[in-house]
Protein backbone atom coordinates (compact mmCIF):
# COMPACT_ATOMS: atom_id res chain seq x y z
CA UNK A 1 0.00 0.00 0.00
CA UNK A 2 1.15 3.86 -0.20
CA UNK A 3 -0.19 7.43 1.14
CA UNK A 4 -2.72 9.14 -0.92
CA UNK A 5 -0.77 11.71 -0.48
CA UNK A 6 2.21 11.83 -3.08
CA UNK A 7 5.36 11.89 -2.39
CA UNK A 8 6.25 15.57 -3.43
CA UNK A 9 3.44 16.96 -1.49
CA UNK A 10 4.24 15.04 1.64
CA UNK A 11 5.79 16.97 4.82
CA UNK A 12 6.54 16.67 8.62
CA UNK A 13 3.06 16.44 10.03
CA UNK A 14 2.06 19.50 12.19
CA UNK A 15 -1.71 17.90 12.30
CA UNK A 16 -2.01 14.22 13.46
CA UNK A 17 -4.09 11.73 11.37
CA UNK A 18 -7.13 10.42 13.19
CA UNK A 19 -5.81 6.96 13.16
CA UNK A 20 -2.41 4.91 14.11
CA UNK A 21 0.68 4.93 11.86
CA UNK A 22 -0.17 0.93 11.62
CA UNK A 23 -3.82 1.31 10.58
CA UNK A 24 -4.05 -0.58 7.74
CA UNK A 25 -7.53 -0.60 5.76
CA UNK A 26 -10.34 -3.76 5.61
CA UNK A 27 -10.84 -3.22 1.91
CA UNK A 28 -8.76 -1.54 -0.96
CA UNK A 29 -9.41 1.82 -2.35
CA UNK A 30 -6.94 4.55 -5.08
CA UNK A 31 -6.59 7.63 -5.55
CA UNK A 32 -6.10 9.46 -8.97
CA UNK A 33 -2.42 11.08 -9.02
CA UNK A 34 -1.15 14.35 -11.13
CA UNK A 35 1.74 14.46 -13.21
CA UNK A 36 4.15 16.32 -11.44
CA UNK A 37 3.93 19.49 -13.76
CA UNK A 38 0.25 19.82 -12.99
CA UNK A 39 -0.15 22.18 -10.02
CA UNK A 40 -3.55 23.53 -10.13
CA UNK A 41 -7.21 22.27 -12.04
CA UNK A 42 -10.09 23.69 -13.12
CA UNK A 43 -13.39 21.85 -12.44
CA UNK A 44 -16.40 24.00 -14.11
CA UNK A 45 -19.81 23.38 -13.83
CA UNK A 46 -21.89 25.25 -16.67
CA UNK A 47 -25.93 24.98 -15.98
CA UNK A 48 -29.33 25.57 -18.36
CA UNK A 49 -32.29 26.18 -16.39
CA UNK A 50 -35.66 25.55 -16.97
CA UNK A 51 -38.99 25.31 -15.72
CA UNK A 52 -41.87 25.17 -18.10
CA UNK A 53 -41.81 22.53 -20.51
CA UNK A 54 -42.41 23.77 -23.73
CA UNK A 55 -38.81 25.44 -22.81
CA UNK A 56 -36.80 21.91 -23.14
CA UNK A 57 -36.15 21.97 -26.88
CA UNK A 58 -34.62 25.72 -26.51
CA UNK A 59 -32.45 24.26 -23.09
CA UNK A 60 -31.21 21.27 -25.26
CA UNK A 61 -30.44 23.21 -28.13
CA UNK A 62 -28.74 25.89 -26.13
CA UNK A 63 -26.71 23.20 -24.03
CA UNK A 64 -25.95 21.65 -27.47
CA UNK A 65 -24.36 24.70 -28.71
CA UNK A 66 -22.63 25.23 -25.28
CA UNK A 67 -20.78 21.95 -25.23
CA UNK A 68 -19.98 22.62 -28.71
CA UNK A 69 -17.49 25.16 -27.36
CA UNK A 70 -15.56 21.96 -25.63
CA UNK A 71 -14.19 20.95 -28.76
CA UNK A 72 -12.45 24.56 -29.34
CA UNK A 73 -8.75 24.43 -28.77
CA UNK A 74 -7.81 24.78 -25.20
CA UNK A 75 -11.02 22.78 -24.20
CA UNK A 76 -11.37 20.49 -21.65
CA UNK A 77 -10.00 17.26 -20.85
CA UNK A 78 -13.08 15.86 -19.88
CA UNK A 79 -16.47 16.74 -19.15
CA UNK A 80 -20.01 15.04 -18.24
CA UNK A 81 -23.19 15.43 -18.61
CA UNK A 82 -25.70 15.51 -15.86
CA UNK A 83 -29.54 16.58 -15.20
CA UNK A 84 -31.79 17.03 -11.68
CA UNK A 85 -34.68 18.55 -10.73
CA UNK A 86 -34.34 20.80 -8.01
CA UNK A 87 -36.42 21.97 -5.06
CA UNK A 88 -38.11 24.62 -6.70
CA UNK A 89 -39.35 21.86 -9.21
CA UNK A 90 -36.73 23.71 -12.15
CA UNK A 91 -35.07 21.46 -14.63
CA UNK A 92 -31.05 21.51 -14.38
CA UNK A 93 -29.04 20.37 -17.45
CA UNK A 94 -25.09 20.70 -16.41
CA UNK A 95 -22.13 19.75 -17.84
CA UNK A 96 -19.34 19.51 -15.64
CA UNK A 97 -15.94 20.35 -17.58
CA UNK A 98 -12.12 19.64 -16.32
CA UNK A 99 -8.72 20.87 -16.93
CA UNK A 100 -5.34 20.36 -15.45
CA UNK A 101 -4.26 23.72 -16.73
CA UNK A 102 -5.56 26.51 -15.45
CA UNK A 103 -4.10 28.83 -17.93
CA UNK A 104 -5.37 26.90 -20.90
CA UNK A 105 -8.89 26.93 -19.37
CA UNK A 106 -8.77 30.92 -18.93
CA UNK A 107 -7.38 31.37 -22.17
CA UNK A 108 -10.55 28.96 -23.78
CA UNK A 109 -12.75 30.94 -21.61
CA UNK A 110 -11.61 34.42 -22.96
CA UNK A 111 -11.21 33.20 -26.37
CA UNK A 112 -13.67 31.03 -27.66
CA UNK A 113 -16.93 31.63 -28.65
CA UNK A 114 -17.98 30.77 -24.96
CA UNK A 115 -17.71 34.39 -24.48
CA UNK A 116 -19.44 36.09 -26.71
CA UNK A 117 -22.05 33.08 -25.69
CA UNK A 118 -22.32 33.75 -22.21
CA UNK A 119 -22.38 38.14 -22.48
CA UNK A 120 -25.20 37.17 -25.27
CA UNK A 121 -27.03 35.50 -22.35
CA UNK A 122 -26.76 37.68 -20.18
CA UNK A 123 -28.50 40.62 -22.68
CA UNK A 124 -31.18 38.20 -23.70
CA UNK A 125 -33.50 37.90 -20.80
CA UNK A 126 -35.97 35.28 -21.20
CA UNK A 127 -37.09 32.21 -19.35
CA UNK A 128 -34.25 30.12 -19.56
CA UNK A 129 -31.41 30.99 -16.67
CA UNK A 130 -27.69 30.16 -17.17
CA UNK A 131 -25.27 29.58 -14.30
CA UNK A 132 -21.39 28.84 -14.00
CA UNK A 133 -19.76 27.85 -10.88
CA UNK A 134 -16.17 27.39 -11.45
CA UNK A 135 -13.05 26.01 -8.89
CA UNK A 136 -9.64 25.70 -9.51
CA UNK A 137 -8.24 24.28 -6.44
CA UNK A 138 -4.11 24.17 -6.45
CA UNK A 139 -3.06 20.28 -6.13
CA UNK A 140 -2.35 20.46 -2.77
CA UNK A 141 -6.19 21.47 -1.61
CA UNK A 142 -7.89 18.27 -3.11
CA UNK A 143 -7.97 14.65 -2.73
CA UNK A 144 -9.98 11.93 -4.30
CA UNK A 145 -10.73 8.36 -3.72
CA UNK A 146 -11.72 5.31 -5.91
CA UNK A 147 -13.53 2.16 -5.25
CA UNK A 148 -11.80 0.01 -8.26
CA UNK A 149 -8.85 1.01 -9.84
CA UNK A 150 -9.55 0.26 -13.55
CA UNK A 151 -12.24 3.10 -13.89
CA UNK A 152 -12.08 6.85 -13.44
CA UNK A 153 -14.54 9.45 -12.94
CA UNK A 154 -14.32 13.43 -12.81
CA UNK A 155 -11.30 15.01 -12.65
CA UNK A 156 -9.53 11.29 -12.17
CA UNK A 157 -10.03 11.02 -16.15
CA UNK A 158 -8.39 14.43 -16.49
CA UNK A 159 -5.30 14.03 -14.38
CA UNK A 160 -5.02 10.06 -16.54
CA UNK A 161 -3.30 8.64 -13.71
CA UNK A 162 -4.01 6.95 -10.57
CA UNK A 163 -2.02 5.68 -7.63
CA UNK A 164 0.00 2.26 -8.44
CA UNK A 165 -0.99 0.61 -5.38
CA UNK A 166 -4.57 0.49 -3.15
CA UNK A 167 -3.81 3.42 -0.27
CA UNK A 168 -3.16 3.29 3.35
CA UNK A 169 -5.52 6.36 4.64
CA UNK A 170 -9.13 5.65 3.76
CA UNK A 171 -12.14 3.58 5.41
CA UNK A 172 -12.32 5.70 8.52
CA UNK A 173 -13.61 8.95 9.81
CA UNK A 174 -11.64 12.07 9.36
CA UNK A 175 -9.23 10.31 5.95
CA UNK A 176 -11.05 12.36 3.76
CA UNK A 177 -9.34 15.34 5.27
CA UNK A 178 -6.37 13.28 6.12
CA UNK A 179 -5.82 12.74 2.21
CA UNK A 180 -5.72 16.39 1.46
CA UNK A 181 -1.87 17.62 1.35
CA UNK A 182 -2.60 20.45 3.01
CA UNK A 183 -3.73 19.43 6.24
CA UNK A 184 -1.09 17.89 7.18
CA UNK A 185 -0.43 21.58 8.40
CA UNK A 186 -3.33 23.73 8.21
CA UNK A 187 -6.25 23.12 10.13
CA UNK A 188 -8.13 24.33 6.79
CA UNK A 189 -11.13 26.11 9.08
CA UNK A 190 -13.50 28.34 6.77
CA UNK A 191 -13.70 31.88 7.34
CA UNK A 192 -15.97 35.04 6.27
CA UNK A 193 -19.15 34.04 4.48
CA UNK A 194 -20.60 34.15 1.00
CA UNK A 195 -21.40 37.45 -0.33
CA UNK A 196 -24.02 38.15 -2.90
CA UNK A 197 -26.55 40.84 -3.83
CA UNK A 198 -29.71 40.04 -2.27
CA UNK A 199 -33.05 41.70 -3.50
CA UNK A 200 -32.11 41.95 -6.88
CA UNK A 201 -34.60 40.66 -9.74
CA UNK A 202 -33.96 36.76 -10.38
CA UNK A 203 -33.85 38.13 -14.07
CA UNK A 204 -30.42 39.87 -13.58
CA UNK A 205 -26.67 38.93 -14.17
CA UNK A 206 -25.63 37.61 -10.47
CA UNK A 207 -21.88 36.79 -8.51
CA UNK A 208 -21.30 35.73 -5.52
CA UNK A 209 -17.93 35.53 -3.45
CA UNK A 210 -17.19 32.80 -1.96
CA UNK A 211 -14.97 32.63 0.71
CA UNK A 212 -11.75 31.12 2.40
CA UNK A 213 -11.80 27.23 2.64
CA UNK A 214 -15.33 26.68 1.37
CA UNK A 215 -15.72 23.27 1.05
CA UNK A 216 -16.90 20.93 -2.39
CA UNK A 217 -17.74 17.63 -2.30
CA UNK A 218 -18.69 15.13 -5.55
CA UNK A 219 -20.12 11.82 -4.88
CA UNK A 220 -20.69 9.40 -7.33
CA UNK A 221 -21.90 5.83 -7.57
CA UNK A 222 -21.97 3.68 -10.97
CA UNK A 223 -24.77 0.19 -10.80
CA UNK A 224 -23.73 -0.49 -14.60
CA UNK A 225 -22.01 -3.75 -14.05
CA UNK A 226 -24.28 -4.85 -10.76
CA UNK A 227 -26.47 -7.83 -11.36
CA UNK A 228 -28.43 -9.86 -9.46
CA UNK A 229 -28.62 -9.72 -5.87
CA UNK A 230 -26.43 -7.25 -5.68
CA UNK A 231 -28.22 -4.96 -8.18
CA UNK A 232 -31.58 -5.80 -6.12
CA UNK A 233 -30.06 -4.45 -2.93
CA UNK A 234 -28.62 -1.21 -4.36
CA UNK A 235 -31.59 -0.29 -6.15
CA UNK A 236 -34.63 -1.24 -3.86
CA UNK A 237 -32.66 -0.72 -0.31
CA UNK A 238 -29.12 1.57 -0.65
CA UNK A 239 -30.44 4.06 -3.31
CA UNK A 240 -33.53 4.80 -1.60
CA UNK A 241 -31.70 5.54 1.45
CA UNK A 242 -29.12 7.87 -0.37
CA UNK A 243 -31.85 9.78 -2.23
CA UNK A 244 -33.48 10.32 1.06
CA UNK A 245 -29.81 11.99 2.43
CA UNK A 246 -29.35 13.65 -0.64
CA UNK A 247 -32.93 15.25 0.06
CA UNK A 248 -32.32 15.81 3.52
CA UNK A 249 -29.54 18.19 2.71
CA UNK A 250 -30.93 19.89 -0.55
CA UNK A 251 -34.02 21.31 1.62
CA UNK A 252 -32.52 21.62 5.28
CA UNK A 253 -28.76 21.59 4.75
CA UNK A 254 -28.09 24.65 5.66
CA UNK A 255 -28.97 24.36 9.31
CA UNK A 256 -25.69 22.01 9.31
CA UNK A 257 -23.42 24.46 7.47
CA UNK A 258 -24.62 23.25 3.72
CA UNK A 259 -25.18 25.23 1.15
CA UNK A 260 -25.98 23.44 -1.66
CA UNK A 261 -26.92 20.26 -2.16
CA UNK A 262 -27.98 18.71 -5.92
CA UNK A 263 -28.17 14.81 -6.56
CA UNK A 264 -27.64 14.57 -10.20
CA UNK A 265 -28.22 11.67 -12.51
CA UNK A 266 -25.96 11.60 -15.60
CA UNK A 267 -26.95 11.72 -19.44
CA UNK A 268 -25.16 10.67 -22.38
CA UNK A 269 -25.08 12.71 -25.45
CA UNK A 270 -28.53 12.00 -26.58
CA UNK A 271 -29.80 12.74 -23.06
CA UNK A 272 -30.39 9.26 -22.34
CA UNK A 273 -29.93 8.24 -18.19
CA UNK A 274 -26.75 6.45 -18.02
CA UNK A 275 -26.93 4.02 -14.22
CA UNK A 276 -24.71 6.62 -12.25
CA UNK A 277 -25.46 9.37 -10.15
CA UNK A 278 -23.46 12.08 -7.84
CA UNK A 279 -24.25 14.17 -4.79
CA UNK A 280 -22.52 17.47 -5.53
CA UNK A 281 -22.46 19.82 -2.08
CA UNK A 282 -20.92 23.06 -1.29
CA UNK A 283 -20.30 23.29 2.24
CA UNK A 284 -18.84 25.95 4.55
CA UNK A 285 -16.43 24.30 5.76
CA UNK A 286 -14.76 20.81 5.56
CA UNK A 287 -15.72 20.40 9.55
CA UNK A 288 -18.80 20.54 8.91
CA UNK A 289 -19.17 17.93 5.89
CA UNK A 290 -16.93 16.03 8.75
CA UNK A 291 -19.48 16.41 11.25
CA UNK A 292 -22.32 15.13 8.90
CA UNK A 293 -20.82 12.02 7.81
CA UNK A 294 -19.58 11.08 11.32
CA UNK A 295 -22.46 11.79 13.64
CA UNK A 296 -25.96 12.77 11.43
CA UNK A 297 -28.54 10.09 11.31
CA UNK A 298 -29.02 11.03 7.25
CA UNK A 299 -25.46 9.92 6.96
CA UNK A 300 -25.49 7.24 9.38
CA UNK A 301 -28.32 5.62 7.50
CA UNK A 302 -26.55 5.65 3.88
CA UNK A 303 -23.30 4.10 5.99
CA UNK A 304 -25.06 1.44 7.81
CA UNK A 305 -27.00 0.26 4.73
CA UNK A 306 -24.04 0.06 2.71
CA UNK A 307 -22.13 -1.62 4.98
CA UNK A 308 -24.94 -4.19 5.61
CA UNK A 309 -25.18 -4.66 1.73
CA UNK A 310 -21.15 -5.11 2.09
CA UNK A 311 -21.09 -7.39 4.30
CA UNK A 312 -24.05 -9.51 2.75
CA UNK A 313 -21.99 -9.64 -0.66
CA UNK A 314 -18.96 -10.63 1.18
CA UNK A 315 -17.58 -7.62 0.09
CA UNK A 316 -17.98 -8.91 -3.49
CA UNK A 317 -18.92 -5.68 -5.16
CA UNK A 318 -19.34 -4.40 -8.56
CA UNK A 319 -20.84 -1.28 -7.20
CA UNK A 320 -18.33 1.48 -8.49
CA UNK A 321 -17.84 4.59 -5.98
CA UNK A 322 -15.62 7.85 -5.94
CA UNK A 323 -15.72 11.12 -4.70
CA UNK A 324 -13.60 13.94 -5.06
CA UNK A 325 -13.13 17.02 -2.60
CA UNK A 326 -11.47 20.55 -2.69
CA UNK A 327 -11.19 22.81 0.04
CA UNK A 328 -11.08 26.18 -1.74
CA UNK A 329 -9.12 29.61 -0.64
CA UNK A 330 -11.06 32.63 -2.12
CA UNK A 331 -9.72 33.59 -5.43
CA UNK A 332 -10.32 29.11 -6.49
CA UNK A 333 -13.81 30.32 -6.78
CA UNK A 334 -16.35 31.88 -9.31
CA UNK A 335 -20.24 31.78 -9.51
CA UNK A 336 -22.25 33.45 -11.44
CA UNK A 337 -26.08 33.37 -12.34
CA UNK A 338 -28.22 35.04 -15.38
CA UNK A 339 -32.00 34.73 -15.18
CA UNK A 340 -31.97 31.90 -12.48
CA UNK A 341 -34.06 31.28 -9.33
CA UNK A 342 -33.01 32.97 -5.96
CA UNK A 343 -32.47 28.97 -4.33
CA UNK A 344 -30.25 27.92 -7.30
CA UNK A 345 -26.26 26.92 -6.22
CA UNK A 346 -24.80 29.65 -4.31
CA UNK A 347 -27.25 32.15 -4.58
CA UNK A 348 -29.27 30.63 -2.11
CA UNK A 349 -26.13 31.53 0.30
CA UNK A 350 -25.50 34.80 -0.89
CA UNK A 351 -29.23 35.92 -0.45
CA UNK A 352 -29.11 35.15 2.80
CA UNK A 353 -25.91 37.18 3.89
Amino acid sequence: MESSIPEDLRCPRTRARRVRDDYAPPYPAWVARASKSVRQVTMAYFGLQWKDTDLAAQANAQFAQLTAYFAAEGGPVHFDRAVEIDAAGFNNLIAIAYWTDTTAFARWQADSKLAEWWESRAASGGRLGYFREVFSPRIERFETLFSSPDRMEGIGVALQNRSEQDVTDHAYWGSMRDRIPLSQTDALEASGSAIGRPGLSASQRLRIAGHENLAIIRSGQEWTDTEGRERALYTTEMEPILRAGMVFLRDHGSQIGCYVNRYMRHVDASGQSLQKTFGLSYWRSLAQLEHWAEFHPTHLAIFGTFMRIVKELEFNLKLRLYHEVAVLSQDEQHYEYINCHAGSGLLRAGNQG
